[in-house]
């Protein structure tokens, strides 16, 4: 498989003097594509911001992150935001979704802030709601659809720019076990292709059967991997 991220000696501080915390201490892996990573750890163990640096949102003290072999902390502001509109998709743990829009409009969000045409951007949202299966849940607002459905629309929207790396923040937070373990079930089977690594923080160990490896961190730094989940 081809490697999707390479994180080199990532060191993250804040604050100066006595008052500096590192959160990150010399983070280094490989992620590929076609590859389902899943990141945990403790509460405080450093994985928010390990994500936000290799997710472009974060500049680190030292190191580098490297996506399909371009060194993304080197591009200025503006190539930076590129990056995260065009490459990363996010799905956070609450959603997110707005309320006043409709599902599909929901989803069309990315495309809408890239510029693209509205009819355009609508029917490719319609489009990636079909893959997820909420179809003709389209011109229905958020607070109709279940957890399950919402958290769907919300992978709809992350994928509807076809970005090449999917970050999944928590999520099975919100969801019952069983809703959840179908969720990121769905996601292995339907999302994740040769073209796609998908990284997922969590802590829940109902979902960890789902890993291609499981990469544990600890007080800021890597700890380990576990090659299969367990």
């Amino acid at each position: 498989m081809k490697t999707a991220i390479v994180a080199n000696s990532l060191v993250k501080w804040f604050g100066e003097g006595q008052a500096r915390t590192i959160a990150v201490k010399g983070a280094s892996f490989e992620m590929r594509f076609g590859e389902m990573l899943y990141l945990v750890g403790p509460s405080g163990s450093g994985k928010t911001t390990l994500l936000s640096m290799l997710s472009g949102i974060l500049r680190p003290n030292s190191g580098s992150v490297l996506v399909k072999d371009v060194d993304i902390w080197k591009l200025d502001d503006d190539a930076i935001a590129d990056f995260r509109l065009n490459s990363i998709g996010f799905v956070f743990q609450d959603f997110h979704l707005f309320p006043r829009l409709t599902t599909v409009e929901n989803v069309a969000i990315p495309l809408i802030l890239k510029h693209g045409d509205w009819n355009d951007a609508i029917e490719q949202a319609r489009q990636c709601l079909d893959v997820v299966g909420l179809k003709d849940r389209a011109d229905l607002p958020p607070v109709k659809l279940s957890g399950g459905e919402q958290q769907r629309v919300a992978i709809a929207r992350a994928i509807v720019s076809k970005p090449e790396l999917l970050v999944l923040d928590e999520p099975t937070a919100s969801l019952d076990g069983d809703t959840g373990k179908r969720i990121v079930a769905f996601v292995k089977d339907h999302i994740l292709n040769e073209n796609r690594a998908i990284l997922t923080v969590t802590h829940d160990a109902r979902i960890f059967e789902y890993a291609d490896r499981i990469m544990h961190m600890e007080d800021g730094k890597i700890t380990g991997f576990e090659k299969e989940a367990a």
